[in-house]
C-alpha cells in the first residue's frame, strides 16, 4: 500500500513543476525525491510522471492519481493548519489589495479600524484595479469584482454590485430622459475604460436576457472618480457602479437612467490561492471585510423604487 506522505509528495511535484523545487519546499535531496515517487510507481505498478530534461507531463495513470492526491495534500494541510489556527495568536502581516472604489469607500476605513482591534496585526493595504496574481506577486488576500475562473484561487462570495447608468438633472433637461436602450445611441455616454468586457459595450435586459448595446460618446477615462465628476458637471451619461454615485443619487444630484433594465452585476469575493489555507489572522479580516460590506450593501445592489 502506497503511503499517504508519498502521494502528497508526488501532488507537490506536480502542482510545483519539478522535482527539485518539490524537494527545496520539504528539505529533501532530488535523490530522496526522485526515490520516493520511483517507490510509488513500483508498488503501484505503473509509470505516473515522464521526466525530460526541460519539463514533467503525467502519464494516464498519473493523471488520475494526481486528481486524487490532490485531494489528500489538501485535507493533509488544512488538518494541519486548524491545528495550528487554533493555537495561533493574532499577530502578523497581512498583504492585501483591493479595487480602488472599494478601497475608498468602505476598506480603508474597514481594515484600519480591524488594525486597531488587533494591535499585533499590520496590513499592507494596496489600491488596484489590475487583477494581481496572489501567488506570484506575494499577496495574502485579494478583494476583486468580477467573474473569476482561476482553478488555483479560491473565491468567497461577499456581495453582488449592480452597475447603474446616470446622469446629472441639467442633462436630462436639456437632452431628454431616455426611455429604452436603444435611446442612448442619441447620447453622449461617457466611457469608463477600466472594464474587463469592453467599455462602450454597456450590458441591457430582455425577457431574462442579457445583451449588449455598443454607445459613443465623446469622453472616456480609466478613473472613476473622473467619470463620476464629469456626469456631476452635466457632460453626458455615466455607466458605473452603483456603490460609486449613490450618495449622489440620494442627493438627486444625479438621476439614475432605465434602472430596470440595465444588466451588468458582478459578484464581489475576497480571493486567497487554492494550495494555501489561510491563517486565523486572514481568515479574520476577511469576516471582518464582510461585515462592513454587509454594512452599506444598499450602496451595491437595491434598485431604487420612486
Amino acid at each position: 500500500m502506497p503511503k499517504v506522505d508519498d502521494l502528497v509528495l508526488f501532488a507537490q511535484v506536480i502542482e510545483l513543476g519539478s522535482f527539485s523545487k518539490a524537494a527545496e519546499v520539504n528539505e529533501l535531496t532530488n535523490s530522496v525525491v526522485s526515490k520516493r515517487i520511483a517507490r510509488l510507481e513500483r508498488e503501484l505498478g505503473a509509470t505516473l510522471i515522464y521526466r525530460t530534461t526541460r519539463r514533467l507531463s503525467l502519464s494516464k495513470a498519473g493523471q488520475v492519481l494526481y486528481q486524487q492526491a490532490q485531494v489528500i495534500a489538501q485535507t493533509s494541510r488544512e488538518a494541519f493548519d486548524s491545528v495550528i489556527d487554533f493555537n495561533q495568536s493574532l499577530q502578523g502581516h497581512i498583504k492585501i489589495s483591493v479595487p480602488t472604489i472599494s478601497g475608498e469607500l468602505v476598506l480603508a476605513e474597514a481594515i484600519a479600524e480591524f488594525c486597531e482591534l488587533h494591535p499585533d496585526i499590520s496590513v499592507d493595504m494596496s489600491l488596484d484595479n489590475r487583477f494581481v496574481d496572489p501567488v506570484n506577486e506575494g499577496y495574502d488576500l485579494v478583494i476583486r469584482t468580477g467573474h473569476l475562473e482561476d482553478s488555483n484561487l479560491v473565491a468567497r462570495h461577499i456581495l453582488e454590485s449592480r452597475w447603474v447608468i446616470c446622469a446629472a438633472p441639467k442633462y436630462i433637461s436639456c437632452h431628454g430622459m431616455p426611455m429604452q436602450p436603444e435611446d442612448l445611441l442619441k447620447h453622449n455616454c461617457l466611457i469608463y475604460s477600466y472594464q474587463e468586457s469592453g467599455a462602450r459595450d454597456w450590458l441591457f435586459t430582455r425577457n431574462d436576457t442579457v445583451y449588449p448595446l455598443r454607445v459613443n460618446g465623446s469622453f472616456s477615462t480609466d478613473n472613476a472618480a473622473a467619470l463620476r465628476k464629469a456626469a456631476l458637471a452635466g457632460h453626458g451619461l455615466a455607466y458605473v457602479p452603483r456603490c460609486l454615485v449613490y450618495p449622489d443619487l440620494q442627493a438627486g444630484t444625479l438621476v439614475e437612467v432605465l434602472p430596470y433594465q440595465v444588466g451588468k452585476v458582478l459578484g464581489i469575493y475576497a480571493v486567497y490561492p487554492y494550495s494555501r489555507q489561510p491563517p486565523r489572522r486572514t481568515k479574520m479580516l476577511i469576516e471582518h471585510i464582510r461585515s462592513r460590506y454587509l454594512d452599506i450593501k444598499h450602496y451595491f445592489n437595491e434598485v431604487d423604487h420612486d
